[in-house]
């Protein structure tokens, strides 16, 4: 089932992932899963309405005592054991849908799409027993430097990019079952700097991913 779930990964997860230790893995896997399941709502879908109620579904799941929840989907099955059931990652499944507005974005719709990623975060450091505070921060950066890359060039994306490089400030070394998130923090920072999406995929962006996800920084 894992190799199934790591199929749906885009490179760059895939890439982070390959940096998180045995403890952390699993985890990982899921909420990287996750979140990208989440994504591909939203960046294929043709009607807001019908993206709208797919993540009303993951919500709903996700509010439910895990006892009455469908089988059958295994990410809701891998989230079982978390803190009530992973519930705090509502708010993960509400930044997706806060995307989904009219552009250009709202300075309140790139709030909750940070405010989600940061949520993932923080739930994923506390389940491993990290450090929350230094996770969301990351997480807050990833998720800024994300959408400014992935925003259309107008004003509002230029903006965003600008909030994204003033969230750079330094934070000291990402503990070891947190790895992942700090590779794509610092990728995804990088690209957003030399404003290039392709620069995620790069043969640097390689480096900092071996240089990170060994040393931590």
């Amino acid at each position: 089932m894992d190799s199934e779930i790591l199929e749906t990964l885009p490179p760059l997860s895939r890439l982070a992932l390959a940096y998180a230790p045995a403890v952390s893995r699993y985890d990982w896997l899921t909420v990287l899963a996750l979140d990208t399941r989440l994504a591909g709502v939203v960046r294929l879908a043709r009607e807001p309405v019908l993206a709208q109620l797919k993540l009303a579904w993951w919500r709903d799941r996700l509010a439910q005592d895990v006892s009455d929840r469908p089988i059958g989907e295994p990410l809701l099955a891998r989230l079982g054991d978390w803190q009530d059931g992973g519930k705090p990652l509502i708010a993960l499944v509400n930044g997706w849908e806060a995307l989904l507005g009219e552009p250009p974005l709202s300075g309140e719709a790139v709030k909750a799409f940070a405010s989600g990623r940061v949520a993932m975060a923080g739930t994923l450091a506390e389940r491993l027993r990290c450090d929350r505070h230094g996770a969301e921060v990351r997480a807050r950066r990833w998720a800024l430097a994300d959408l400014a890359l992935h925003s259309s060039a107008d004003t509002a994306s230029a903006g965003l990019r600008d909030l994204a490089l003033e969230a750079a400030a330094g934070l000291g070394r990402c503990e070891r079952a947190m790895r992942p998130l700090a590779v794509l923090e610092k990728i995804n920072q990088r690209a957003n700097r030399l404003g290039s999406v392709h620069a995620l995929g790069s043969p640097f962006a390689l480096l900092i991913a071996i240089r990170v996800g060994l040393i931590g920084r």
